[in-house]
This record gives C-alpha cells, structure tokens and sequence, in this order.
C-alpha cells in the first residue's frame, strides 16, 4: 500500500483594494506600459489597514475547506507559508487556526520567502506519509505591501498581497504516476546568494521590518536556470518528463521568467497557468493562489499531471509533482 496526499480543495483571496499599475505613475519614475512590458503585471491587491496576513490566510482557509466540504475540526495539521506574519511570535499559523476556531491538532509557519509554499507542502507531504497526519491545510499568505519601498520602482511595482490554500488528505495509491496526489518533490537552498534578494530589516539586526531589496537581473538569470532545473528533477524522480505534464502551475513573479522556464521545460505557454497579471508577485501565496483561480477556470481538472515550481530569497528552489 502507498500514501498519497491528495488535494481536496483549493481557495483564494485577495484583498479588495485593487492597486493598478498607473497608481505609481505619481510616486515613482514608472508607467504603466514599462511595467507591462517588464513584468506582464497590470494589477496587485493591497490589503486595508488593519488588514493582516492571518486575515488573508484565514479567508483563502475558508475558501479551501468549502470546496473540499470540510470543517477546520477535520484538521489534524495547519502549515502556513510566509515571510509577513502578524507578528514576530506567535506563528501566523496558530493565529489562522484560532480564527477558523480549530482547538486541537497543531500549527506552524515555513519561512522560504517566495519558494514557502513548495517547501509548506513538502513539509505537509512527509507528514502524511509519516502518518503524523491525514489532513493537513496548507497555506501561502503575504502582505508584502508592508515591507516594499515606494521610492523604488525596481522592487515597488513587482508585489501585492493575497493569500491562497489547499487542503491535503492521506489516500490509498498504487504506488505508480498515476496515482492521484503529490508525486514527488525536490527542495533546494544556497545562502551564499542572500545578498540578491532580501529584506534590510528584522529582531536581530535593526529591530525594524525593513524594506525588501533585490537585485532583479541576477535573481531573474538564477529563477530561469534553477526553475527549469527543479521541474525536471522532481518530473524526474516518477520517471516523468515535461511532455508528460498537462499544467505547469509557476510563482507568478514574472511573466518573462514564466515564459523562459516553460520553454526550457519544452511545456507550450497554453499549458501554464498565469495568473500574475491580475495580482503581481504575492510571494508564498502565489502558486496556491493560481491553483485555486486555474480550477475555477476550468483549466484544472481530476487526474491532470501538474508541476509547480518556485524560487526566492535565500536563495531557496524547489518543486511539486502532483496529479490532481
């Protein structure tokens, strides 16, 4: 007998001030026709004052659990994905459990900047099949509007805020591809890039949040490389290949880097999901999130092979195999 986690329900939400690309025009050296060009982004959502990352990880929970016909009672694990939480303790993890008034199980965050999501369900993966739990929510949230530097155009237009989750159950396979459920996964990580993309703040250091810096064309030539990378190994491990694949499911951070890892993979752009145009570079909730807006589309259908990959701060990379 082989344990397979199984997607049983997937949701999203992004907040509802919708920021368009000309609101920069005003504060930086930008337009709107750059940033399309650049980024393939037109849109980002902002979440409200008083409006935080547990909040959003909270709604897109709520969301999952409907569509897997759920209650958080039926919880035994919830992993949240994040860079942004609430507060520096507890974990942004406990306090979306407390709001969906889950009382027993247990609840944690992952911290992989944009990759957290891969790595959140990795984690939930091994403990499924561990047996430590049957159903785990797995959650990607950010509100990197908080921590952006709207003095720079480079970084400033590149996020927004949201929050996606999927909720995962341990199932019967036969041990082969065709098994529903994650089929393999691949992580990565090399400190010594942590000077390409980071944040200039925190407890230990300036005792501040800081503002997020990145070198863009550095980071850009490491996601193309890595990305494409990650996909094959993962593909790889269950004798797969990018032919095989029916949806590649990216971190929407770049429409341009989306494009170069599609082509390496040999995957024509019409079988990927993207999503960025609409709410830019949410960072861990990015890739769940296009999970959830792919499904509701009609794109994502039982028993399709997907792969999702993503990389970030760290610089940390990795994959998902999945069927759904």
């Amino acid at each position: 007998m082989t344990i397979r986690a199984v997607v049983r329900g997937v949701g999203h939400y992004l907040p509802e001030r919708v920021v368009p690309n000309s609101e920069f025009e005003a504060r930086v050296e930008t337009s709107d026709e750059w940033i399309r060009a650049r980024t393939g982004i037109e849109r980002r959502h902002f979440a409200a004052e008083g409006e935080t990352t547990s909040d959003l990880g909270a709604n897109a929970a709520r969301a999952a659990l409907a569509d897997a016909g759920m209650e958080a009672t039926d919880l035994d694990a919830i992993i949240v994905a994040t860079s942004t939480a609430d507060l520096t303790f507890p974990s942004a993890a406990t306090m979306v459990q407390a709001k969906l008034g889950m009382r027993s199980g247990f609840a944690f965050d992952v911290q992989a900047v944009c990759a957290g999501f891969i790595f959140a369900m990795s984690n939930a993966n091994a403990l499924i099949l561990s047996g430590q739990a049957q159903r785990v929510l797995v959650i990607g949230a950010e509100t990197f509007s908080r921590i952006l530097d709207f003095e720079d155009r480079a970084t400033c237009v590149l996020f927004g805020d949201g929050a996606g989750a999927v909720v995962l159950e341990a199932t019967e396979g036969t041990g082969t591809s065709d098994d529903r459920g994650i089929l393999a996964t691949d992580l990565h990580s090399d400190g010594s890039y942590c000077d390409l993309l980071y944040v200039d703040g925190g407890v230990s250091t300036t005792g501040t949040a800081g503002h997020l810096r990145m070198q863009g064309n550095q980071v850009f030539r490491h996601a193309v490389e890595k990305l494409a990378q990650t996909a094959h190994a993962s593909l790889a491990k269950v004798g797969l290949s990018g032919g095989d694949v029916d949806w590649i499911v990216p971190h929407q951070a770049n429409l341009r880097i989306i494009s170069a890892t599609a082509q390496r993979m040999q995957v024509p752009m019409e079988r990927v999901v993207v999503t960025v145009q609409d709410h830019g570079n949410t960072s861990a909730a990015s890739i769940p999130l296009a999970l959830s807006v792919g499904k509701a589309r009609g794109q994502i259908k039982q028993g399709d092979l997907i792969v999702t990959e993503a990389i970030g701060g760290g610089l940390s990379w990795g994959s998902v195999v999945l069927r759904w």
